[in-house]
């Protein structure tokens, strides 16, 4: 009884309220959040909107653990990538008002982005299909840690020394935080404001969204702000710093009662109207006509047959999620403030308590798996596809194994996955068999695998990794510097192993993928290509991997 009774005056304690919902479903709500409603904890804060109001607000957990600060739904979170939305749809007003197109080059905007002799479009930065390579990725190579102090002018000094794109704008999607940054930028250039007041006045205020602001600087004081937090190897929590002074990519501060407000604008407009939200949700076009899921800072899909408008967001340990269904003129408020939160998960469950699902019977059915094609008759013909893959492009790695007769992808932060046999050298995942795997001889020879996923296509090759010796390891050794992020690394031979240098991180070792690939355990520069000359000498690398492309580090003599 005396548990009890203390667990009920801590629910009492945080600020919470409940219009129209039966205590069964109140019930349900908070069981989904039990685990974080204690006072040694992060939490959560959380809303469901419906037509007109916020029907239900409530926190669980603490926003600042060192003072014992419960979340409320009043309280103050970093949004991270939610921000996204917002910036482009201050992008969208400003083309309503005539005073930009979505077409223009950006060039006509931002002079100070380099002639990379390549048209780049408004609509390009808005749909991440511009090519340009990724800002945080760009500024940990150079050494800046995203615990640092970032400013939006550090950021923009980094881009406008970029030498080459990913790929040419609007020829494939790829996620990409400078593009908004840049669209912070363009409001500036066009209004003279920037994001912070052009938002401020065009959408917050009225909306009366008096509790959100754009945060661009990171020394503000903002009250009743909610603390960062990720955990240890050993469970105990500690401090996740975040010292963004930069803006449009990220850095919307705001709490549950404001979100609402926006998330009703969506079907009950008091900013802008329906042929803004329109504009603000439709879809991007690639080059090729394919059509992707992602809109402008925002991701348009179904779920239970219903339209939905959502995006998360994950900085430091903040982890964020809004959606809404228009439609059913209905939406979903997840915010957390620790790192190992999962607050689409959480989300999903909240609107499957409240969201029947109108999706046909006959499209809620999963074709049967046939689970005997798992089981490899000829094991000597698939071993030859066993091994280490490596895509050249994009830095991705995985492998294949054999265990018992079947054959398993393997993916290093994912585990493994069965694979099924649908067709002669062609597989499918069997928890997803929309992957699918193409096994073939490339044209050097090599043992090649052509995956393929929801429209999208990677070639990856087999490669040999076992060590190799000193005398060979030698060739690769020596400094590298980068000229446009003005940054040097150096390959050292430690204990018969190539290891990777640099002044402001920790050694880490690098493993040889064939002859001319180095992969490592730094998350932005996890995969290194070789470059030779005609003879053979070895002269740089390109850094290849996750949002960034064609970085070029010269070998110094």
């Amino acid at each position: 009884m005396k548990h009890i009774l203390s667990g009920f005056l801590l629910l009492a304690a945080v600020q919470s309220f409940a219009q129209g919902l039966s205590p069964e479903m109140t019930k349900k709500i908070d069981s989904l959040f039990y685990c974080c409603a204690r006072k040694t904890t992060p939490g959560y804060a959380i809303g469901i909107v419906r037509n007109d109001s916020l029907i239900y607000a409530k926190g669980y957990g603490m926003a600042n653990l060192e003072y014992a600060i419960p979340i409320t739904p009043q309280t103050i979170f970093h949004m991270a990538s939610v921000s996204k939305q917002f910036t482009a749809f201050s992008i969208v007003l400003l083309a309503r008002q005539g005073k930009l197109n979505l077409d223009d080059d950006i060039h006509k905007y931002l002079p100070w982005f380099p002639d990379l002799k390549q048209k780049i479009t408004v609509r390009n930065l808005m749909n991440h299909t511009s090519g340009i390579r990724d800002q945080w990725q760009l500024l940990a190579i150079a050494g800046t840690r995203m615990d640092d102090v970032i400013t939006q002018d550090q950021i923009i000094k980094v881009l406008s020394k970029q030498q080459a794109l990913n790929f040419k704008p609007g020829d494939q999607w790829l996620y990409s935080n400078s593009g908004f940054t840049m669209l912070a930028e363009i409001v500036r250039s066009v209004t003279g404001k920037t994001l912070r007041q052009f938002a401020d006045s065009a959408i917050f205020k009225p909306l009366g969204m008096n509790h959100t602001h754009f945060h661009d600087d990171y020394t503000e004081i903002v009250p009743n702000r909610a603390y960062s937090y990720e955990q240890d190897a050993n469970g105990h929590y500690k401090n996740d710093i975040l010292s963004y002074s930069n803006v449009g990519a990220t850095s919307l501060f705001t709490n549950v009662g404001d979100m609402s407000k926006w998330l009703m604008n969506f079907y009950d407009h008091k900013v802008g109207d329906q042929q803004d939200i329109e504009q603000l949700t439709q879809k991007a076009v690639l080059n090729n006509g394919k059509v992707q899921d992602y809109a402008m800072g925002i991701v348009v899909n179904k779920y239970h047959g219903h339209q939905l408008y959502s995006h998360n967001g994950a900085d430091a340990g903040y982890r964020t999620y809004v959606g809404v269904f228009p439609g059913l003129k209905m939406g979903f408020i997840v915010f957390c403030n620790f790192g190992d939160s999962d607050p689409q998960m959480k989300a999903r469950q909240l609107e499957d308590l409240f969201i029947n699902d109108s999706t046909p019977a006959k499209d809620n059915k999963t074709p049967e798996r046939d689970f005997v094609n798992a089981v490899l008759g000829d094991i000597s013909a698939i071993n030859k596809f066993t091994g280490d893959y490596l895509s050249d492009n994009d830095g991705v790695h995985f492998a294949f194994g054999l265990n018992n007769n079947k054959l398993y992808w393997i993916q290093p932060d994912d585990g493994r996955q069965l694979l099924i046999k649908v067709q002669k050298d062609t597989f499918e995942a069997f928890n997803t068999p929309e992957v699918k795997f193409v096994f073939s001889a490339s044209k050097s020879g090599k043992q090649r695998c052509d995956q393929y996923w929801a429209g999208n296509h990677r070639i990856l090759i087999k490669y040999d990794t076992t060590p190799k010796p000193d005398k060979f390891l030698l060739a690769y050794t020596g400094k590298y510097y980068s000229p446009e992020l003005d940054c040097s690394y150096g390959i050292a031979l430690k204990n018969h192993h190539l290891v990777l240098t640099n002044a402001k991180y920790n050694d880490t070792p690098l493993t040889l993928y064939g002859a001319d690939h180095l992969r490592n355990d730094f998350w932005w520069m996890e995969n290194l290509s070789i470059v030779r000359n005609a003879q053979n000498k070895i002269t740089g690398f390109e850094i290849n991997c996750r949002a960034v492309r064609h970085v070029w580090f010269k070998k110094v003599e």
